[in-house]
């Protein structure tokens, strides 16, 4: 076994190599070739929008993998149960958290007063699509709850549809697990095709840059640079409510588990930057398991809560809903109780559910969520559709850093993480890499995750 230091010295790359520096020139790139030649940048958005397609082409099979067998390879059904319990339990307790500060910091900084907008006065053909989807979105629990079982198996994946795939995989995992032997060569070829499917998905993260390049490129291309700096008050006040998230709720459970979320950040840069880039938290989530996992947190606990956490733990999401909410309230001058804003924590918890895989889901779920409220106007609607590019990527960012929080969070809760090598990652003593092909537990190797 090799030392320690010779071990780092191996795993050291030339920085041109690091992903996070290709990303980081690749942002760069975009907004120089954005603000010089506009046209041809949004010429490049198809490089960002076939990223994005490969991740998500990808996405199902490898969390039904996962899944079954951390289901299956747990040995314990009750652990499974306990961990998915408690999952859900952390979730809608952090999202009721994510929901007041946004109502919070819109009250404390009022961004849509003195607006003084008319309702009539805008434009409700631009919303008419989203209004439409609102109404099919607006459900109750039981209605939530059947939409999880797909028609087919075969349909939930053929949709991307993550909970209906998480569904049946939490079934077929449990089967395998109660049939022990007698289901062994299934679970040892699902096992080898996780292999090849995380293999797969090294060779997509690879074209990281060209997707954040294609992406960002064309945002500044179509929106001037004046646009990343000048979002106005609303944006301001939504990144300010993201950060104070992170940094406060976040960053104190973290703490309380054991662990920094500053250098939990620094680990999971490179996800961050590439989330940056494409304004989807979907592009990561197959790497964002495995380095999870590099960090010590265990395999049944990673499969379970992060799918999950993609759409039940919207964070992110959830800021936006009620901090535009507000806005529109302040901006078109109607008054809100507090029964009001009630009814809006109240629906926003359940609408916030089924964000994920929804076409231009942040419009059509506030939409619904607003229509909860008679006397707001959901033609306000106009007034963050101009935005909401820009919001996106702080939802993104978001929604990604609260479901690896969370992971980290209920492993040490379930004590399903090995803090010390935990520890040693985060303090930089461990690498943790996509280069290798398998984990070494030892803290002296460079692991892939």
């Amino acid at each position: 076994m090799a030392t320690h230091g010779t071990a780092q010295a191996a795993g050291r790359k030339p920085l041109y190599k690091s992903l996070f520096f290709q990303v980081v020139v690749a942002l760069v790139l975009g907004i120089l070739i954005g603000a010089v030649w506009p046209d041809f940048a949004q010429a490049l958005k198809p490089l960002g929008d076939g990223f994005i397609k490969l991740i998500k082409m990808i996405i199902a099979p490898i969390v039904f993998c996962v899944v079954v067998l951390g289901i299956a390879q747990a040995g314990d059904l009750k652990k499974v149960g306990r961990v998915g319990i408690k999952a859900v339990v952390y979730f809608e307790i952090v999202t009721t958290f994510a929901l007041l500060i946004g109502v919070i910091l819109a009250y404390a900084l009022q961004p849509g007063v003195g607006m003084n907008i008319d309702p009539s006065t805008l434009d409700a053909a631009a919303m008419s699509a989203y209004a439409d989807r609102a109404g099919e979105v607006r459900h109750g629990t039981v209605d939530f709850l059947l939409k999880i079982i797909p028609t087919t198996v075969t349909d939930a994946f053929a949709k991307g549809d993550i909970l209906q795939v998480l569904l049946f995989a939490i079934l077929f995992g449990a089967a395998s697990s109660f049939l022990g032997e007698r289901a062994a060569p299934v679970v040892t070829f699902i096992e080898r095709t996780s292999h090849i499917l995380f293999e797969i998905m090294f060779f997509i993260v690879r074209l990281a840059p060209l997707g954040v390049l294609g992406a960002i490129a064309f945002t500044v291309g179509k929106y001037g640079v004046g646009s990343l700096a000048q979002l106005g008050m609303l944006v301001l006040i939504f990144y300010a409510s993201c950060i104070v998230f992170v940094l406060c709720v976040l960053g104190l459970i973290l703490r309380v588990a054991g662990f920094s979320i500053v250098k939990f950040l620094r680990y999971i840069r490179e996800e961050l930057m590439i989330v940056l880039g494409t304004a989807s938290s979907d592009s990561v989530l197959p790497q964002l398991m495995q380095k999870l996992e590099g960090l010590g947190v265990g395999k049944s606990t990673v499969g379970l809560v992060i799918p999950t956490g993609y759409s039940f733990n919207l964070d992110g999401f959830s800021i936006y809903l009620t901090l535009a909410a507000v806005f529109i309230a302040q901006a078109t001058n109607t008054p809100l109780s507090f029964t009001d804003l009630m009814v809006i924590l109240g629906v926003s918890l359940v609408t916030s559910k089924g964000a994920h895989g929804i076409p231009g889901s942040a419009i059509v779920i506030l939409a619904a969520t607003l229509t909860a409220i008679p006397t707001l106007p959901v033609v306000g609607l106009v007034l963050v559709l101009a935005v909401d590019w820009f919001m996106g990527i702080g939802r993104a960012l978001t929604n990604m850093i609260g479901n690896a929080v969370a992971t980290v969070v209920i492993g040490a809760w379930e004590k399903d993480i090995d803090r010390v090598r935990a520890n040693q990652v985060l303090n930089g003593e461990v690498t943790v890499t996509l280069d290798e092909t398998e984990a070494v537990p030892e803290p002296a190797a460079t692991v892939r995750a």
